[in-house]
Formats: structure tokens, sequence, C-alpha cells
């Protein structure tokens, strides 16, 4: 009876490690574009959704072409990633942009109406039904005594969660347009004078969150199975609640407040009901919140009067 209880807490404990893992992917775009230039980009959700109907489109088209699983894959996250990418780009060019110096309620609006634009969009693009997305990562059996507790999917989220996780801090730290990303969320006027591209850097911020929020969106459909046009907004609020309980603006603060919100509601799941998984995980972040307004890792700045 133990062991069936921990594996059961294994069980929640690493699908909990999935879903943070997902919402840690589509944080990282809010946290990223907040830390820069303290816009909350409530798009970003759509990107995630544009790039799983991007991947299911290309993913269909190789499949009749008699394309094996593997390429199907690498083929349908590359066109996700390029097709994301220069949406998160073109977004901050016509939505953002006009609207850099205006008062912070003008781009708010701003990116709530793209929301609203870019899920009616897809909508009449595609329909309001769910479509079947196929299973784009290869089975294998890699730890025979619990691999009914752990899948390949599961794992292969978790992996490439983390290496993109270390390649984005490598390139935070030690590139140069990293250098110029820190210069710009610290002081944009000074950045401006030493020579940096504030422009180009906020643009470049921009597609580097949609880039991510894509790999997450294929990601997560290949493992669930199913899209449609709202999933978007459902993992934007996730990951936007995932991003506050860490602390805005805090990269780390994203990937453990993801963390946290994918154990809350996965453990929620299991041990109370699949019901009063937002229940709890909501409830964590107001409870944080009064105590910690800033998220874990967030700090206050001090103003004077």
């Amino acid at each position: 009876m133990k062991i069936k209880k921990m594996e059961y807490f294994f069980e929640l404990f690493l699908g909990g490690l999935t879903r943070g893992s997902i919402y840690a992917l589509i944080a990282l775009g809010y946290t990223m574009v907040y830390g820069i230039i303290e816009l909350i980009n409530f798009a970003h959700g759509e990107i995630y959704m544009i790039g799983s109907f991007t991947a299911l489109i290309v993913a269909s088209v190789l499949t009749l072409k008699g394309f094996n699983q593997i390429s199907i894959l690498i083929l349908a996250s590359l066109a996700a990633i390029i097709y994301s990418g220069a949406y998160g780009y073109t977004l901050e060019k016509i939505a953002y942009k006009p609207l850099r110096h205006a008062q912070r309620l003008s781009p708010l609006i701003s990116a709530i109406g793209m929301s609203i634009f870019l899920q009616n969009y897809v909508l009449l693009a595609q329909t309001s039904d769910f479509l079947p997305f196929p299973n784009l990562i290869p089975e294998f059996e890699f730890w025979e005594p619990y691999s009914h507790i752990i899948g390949s999917p599961q794992l292969v989220i978790i992996l490439v969660t983390i290496i993109i996780m270390v390649l984005l801090t490598i390139l935070i730290k030690y590139t140069k347009i990293g250098k110029a990303m820190r210069a710009t969320a610290q002081d944009k006027n000074m950045a401006m004078l030493v020579g940096v591209n504030i422009n180009h850097v906020i643009s470049i911020t921009f597609i580097i969150g949609s880039v991510l929020a894509a790999v997450g969106g294929v990601l997560i459909a290949s493992h669930i199975g199913m899209i449609n046009f709202y999933i978007g907004f459902i993992a934007g609020i996730k990951a936007f609640t995932a991003a506050v309980l860490g602390g805005i603006g805090s990269i780390p603060g994203a990937v453990i407040g993801a963390l946290i919100l994918g154990w809350t509601e996965s453990f929620a799941t299991g041990y109370v009901s699949s019901d009063y998984e937002d229940v709890f995980a909501f409830a964590l972040l107001v409870f944080i919140l009064i105590f910690k307004p800033a998220g874990i890792l967030g700090h206050s700045d001090a103003q004077k009067v």
C-alpha cells in the first residue's frame, strides 16, 4: 500500500513538473517583456496557440507526404518557431512600439485588443471545435519498472525545458545581446547613451519570448492530443499567474512560479478534485501576494516622495 501511495505521489509530482515546464516556457515571455519595457503582453498566449496550429498544419501535410515521426516533429517545430517569432516581431511593431511613450493604460488596452483579434482570427481561419493533434513525440522505454508513471512525452517536455533554460541563461549572461537586454532593462536612457539600440533589443526580446511559447505549444499539444483557438487564453492566464507568483520581471522567478503552480494544480487534482485545481492555484497566488506583493523573487522599487 505504501509503495502504491509513493508511486501515486511520484506520478503527481512528475505531472506537476510537466505542467510547470510548459507554464515556464510561456511565463518567460511575459517576464522578459515586462523586465525590459514594463509591459504585460496579454497577446502572448495567442502566440502559443498560433504556434500549435502552425505545427498541426505542417504535421498534417508532412504526414500525407509520408515523412517519419522524427522528421515531422523537427520540421513542424521549426515552422512553429519561425511563424510564431514572426508574429511576435510584427505584434511588437504594430501594437506596442507606437504606444511606447503613451500612458500606461494605452499599451495594456492594445495588448488585450490584439489578444481578442488573434483569437477570432484563428477562430475564423480554422474552427471553434477541438482538433486532434498528432503525437509527434516518439514513444520509447527508458525506465521499465516505472514506465506507467512517466511516459516519453513527459520526459521530453521536462528535458527540453531544462535545455532551453540553460541556453537562455547563457544568452542573457554571456552574449552581447544578453548584455544589451540587461542594460535596457536597467536604464533605457543610459543604454542608448552607450550605443545600445533599444528598439532592436525589444524586438529580439519579443521574438525570443514567442519562440519559447511556440516550443511549449508544440510539446503540450502533442502530449495532450487536442487544440482549439481558446487554448492560448487559458495557458496565457496560467503563465501570467506563474510570472506574477515568482516575481514579474525575474527570469528565475518565472521558472519557480511556474513549477509551484504546476505542482499545486497537480496535487490539488490528485488529492482533492480536478474541479478545484484553479481554486488552489489562484488561492496560492493571492496568499503569496498578500505577504510578498512583489512575488517570491521579485523586489519592490523604493520611490522617493
